[in-house]
């Protein structure tokens, strides 16, 4: 049986924008009984059918949107058309880049609310993050399947926001091998990454800083380099392969330094003069302060400091805290590349706060750079929520 979901009066300006969340209080009524996940048809107040969408009662966002046509089913080649067209539009950057690693799915920029896939070599690696996706999940591993068979099927569902949806977290295999081992992946024609697929970050690699990474080798040559939360060392590589003098790689996991070393010998790098520091960052950049410690280069990729707009004040404290850190210790002339994934961290905000950050240090500093996500990120132009990787590259006079 099919459910209906009416919309309270003004509310379908966001739909009719091609926006795909519906919140809570933009609902007037459901008609039938949709469980978590079930395809609901939408209408505006008046009646007009608006798009067909997933059913969530248990989070705030309470219908996500598959399709603004009326004529679209959601079913298996539904799953297939967003897939291959989702292929399609990175085809072009994985020949020009030489990429075995890549984003092949971004959720609501891809038209798939709810959904991630990131690929590794022959390892597809799934979030399913919505109550739709979730819903739809046996079809997506057939869509999967049939355009990618060599392909194994990886879930990292591990994720909190999860909870949101009625969800419980959930990791393993979905079809094929288990990732066991780190898998190597190319990327900018030839650099080697290990991922840890099983217990990495996300779904094992920051895919989304690999342009980031190039640009920060621009700056390097000759220069002596902090790399902080260096998770698995890619900034550090791009470092070292930028002609780098000294490298400090600083992260808490004894793990994710144990790859970073890897990743510099399995490029080749002379580590000779490259350090892998187990720190708390923060920390770290007080003791460095402390003794005077100057860098010409000092990079910034903390974690999301704000999961939710109630945590928002606190990361712009932690946000200009660090940085203001980082601007003590920079040597005249020094670039800071700094950078925040948190997706409610506007981009002007965050400029802002580097502003501040650098007045507190009683630097000067200008912009040279504005850095964002990687292009197999994208961001729907109905969907502005798609970019939230900001970075700024400063120079500090």
């Amino acid at each position: 049986m099919s459910a209906y979901l009416y919309l309270v009066k003004g509310r379908e300006k966001s739909l009719l924008r091609r926006h795909p969340w519906i919140f809570s209080k933009g609902v007037e009524r459901v008609e039938g009984t949709p469980i978590d996940g079930d395809i609901v048809e939408i209408y505006s107040s008046e009646g007009k059918w608006l798009a067909r969408g997933a059913w969530s009662a248990s989070s705030q966002i309470r219908a996500r949107v598959w399709t603004f046509d009326k004529e679209e089913q959601v079913n298996l080649d539904f799953f297939i058309r967003r897939l291959k067209d989702a292929q399609a539009s990175r085809d072009e950057l994985i020949r020009r880049q030489g990429l075995t690693g890549y984003r092949l799915c971004a959720a609501e920029s891809d038209g798939l609310p709810g959904l991630t896939i990131d690929r590794y070599g022959d390892f597809l690696v799934c979030q399913i993050l919505s109550a739709g996706a979730e819903f739809q999940r046996e079809l997506i591993t057939q869509a999967l399947r049939t355009l990618y068979p060599e392909c194994s099927i990886y879930e990292r569902s591990d994720v909190a926001v999860r909870k949101k949806e009625g969800l419980k977290e959930r990791v393993g295999v979905i079809h094929g091998a288990t990732p066991s081992e780190p898998v190597v992946i190319e990327e900018n024609n030839g650099v080697k990454i290990l991922v840890d697929i099983m217990g990495g970050h996300k779904t094992g690699f920051y895919l989304d800083q690999r342009d980031n990474r190039l640009t920060a080798a621009k700056y390097t040559h000759g220069k002596r380099v902090l790399n902080c939360f260096c998770y698995t060392g890619g900034f550090g590589v791009y470092a070292l392969k930028g002609g780098a003098k000294e490298v400090i790689n600083v992260d808490l996991s004894q793990n994710a330094l144990d790859l970073a070393r890897q990743n510099a010998e399995l490029n080749g790098l002379d580590t000779r003069h490259t350090q892998f520091v187990r720190h708390d960052v923060f920390k770290l950049l007080r003791e460095y302060r402390e003794r005077g410690e100057q860098f010409d280069v000092i990079v910034l990729d903390p974690p999301k400091f704000a999961e939710n707009k109630a945590q928002l004040l606190g990361a712009c404290r932690g946000y200009k805290d660090i940085n203001m850190l980082a601007f003590q210790l920079l040597a005249p002339g020094g670039v800071l590349l700094t950078y925040s994934c948190s997706g409610l961290m506007e981009q002007s905000l965050f400029q802002k706060i580097v502003a501040d950050a650098a007045l507190d240090a009683g630097r000067d500093a200008q912009i040279l750079e504005l850095l964002s996500q990687a292009s197999d990120h994208p961001i729907g132009t109905a969907y502005p929520e798609g970019f939230y990787l900001k970075g700024l590259a400063v120079r500090a006079r």
